[in-house]
């Protein structure tokens, strides 16, 4: 594994030992920001950082992200879990404990175009994107060289229509061998099966190359540029089994013009995508987003 992101690791594990975060969503009621201060305060944690939102302070739902401080979190970490319960269930939450030194395990799909798998390499290396990558699958041999070259397991599974059910039976094996909480889908240009996506639930983001609801599907840059568009974009989303309609979590745009070319729209498009899919990405490693129906909340 990279040593550079290794040594990055462990200062980033040890600086953030005892410090956790805290997502709720729940019905809207008098008494939620209280009662969770109340239990965090019977805990010795300090808040270091909280963001709250109500769809409706009169029957809406209500989101919340805390980021605390808390004494020896490691060895309390269980038991502050077990004690929440109670409270969830008193406000019918759903909700995540999660500590920061806990990195996410990530598995990286990417096709051909390598320019969003590199931008996320990079911010890797950096220490900029704190999660652990142990494996990235490709159904191209394009992204071998890179990726090998960090030392982070590279796997080649050729995927058409035709094996389709025989890929994705090797890909969740994989993802359950390595233990993987989250997939990125890095310009990988396949569409999942129901099954797939079902296995791995608001944990797939991808980065499509329009600017959503606009041309969904393929080849998106050939379809703006024959409709004259004005501005393109990119959208990072989770996705559902509707095809590039889930939860929006990160877009952008540029502005292009009659002179720009199909290849100029793609080449202004990459970048785009790059950045999009790398804030997306890093938004949820540091639990920001919380899906809501078919959107997202992101603190």
């Amino acid at each position: 594994m990279n040593t550079l992101f290794n040594n990055q690791a462990k200062v980033y594990k040890e600086k953030n030992k005892n410090r956790g975060r805290l997502l709720i969503k729940c019905p809207d009621q008098p008494g939620i920001v209280a009662h969770i201060s109340k239990f965090l305060f019977q805990h010795q944690a300090n808040i270091i950082e909280s963001s709250q939102y109500s769809t409706d302070h009169e029957g809406g739902n209500f989101f919340m992200r805390i980021e605390f401080e808390c004494p020896e979190l490691p060895q309390k970490f269980g038991q502050m879990k077990e004690s929440f319960i109670n409270v969830a269930q008193d406000f019918e939450m759903e909700w995540k404990l999660q500590q920061n030194s806990e990195l996410k395990r990530t598995a990286i799909f990417v096709s051909k175009q390598l320019h969003c798998l590199r931008e996320i390499l990079l911010e890797w290396q950096n220490g900029d994107m704190m999660m652990e990558i142990p494996l990235v699958i490709s159904n191209h041999l394009e992204a071998k060289e890179i990726v090998e070259s960090l030392g982070i397991p590279f796997y080649h599974i050729p995927a058409s229509k035709e094996n389709r059910e025989e890929v994705e039976t090797k890909q969740l094996q994989l993802l359950e061998e390595y233990n993987i909480d989250v997939v990125i889908l890095a310009r990988y240009m396949q569409i999942l099966t129901s099954r797939f996506v079902s296995a791995q639930a608001n944990k797939i983001i991808n980065i499509h190359h329009s600017f959503l609801p606009a041309f969904v599907g393929a080849k998106p840059y050939d379809r703006a540029y024959a409709r004259g568009v004005k501005i393109i974009g990119a959208t990072s989303h989770y996705v559902t089994n509707d095809l590039d309609e889930g939860p929006i979590i990160e877009q952008d745009i540029s502005r292009v013009d009659h002179r720009d070319e199909v290849e100029d729209l793609k080449r202004k498009g990459a970048s785009i995508e790059r950045s999009v899919l790398a804030r997306a990405v890093k938004w949820h490693l540091e639990d920001r987003v919380i899906v809501y129906g078919n959107k997202t909340v992101v603190f």
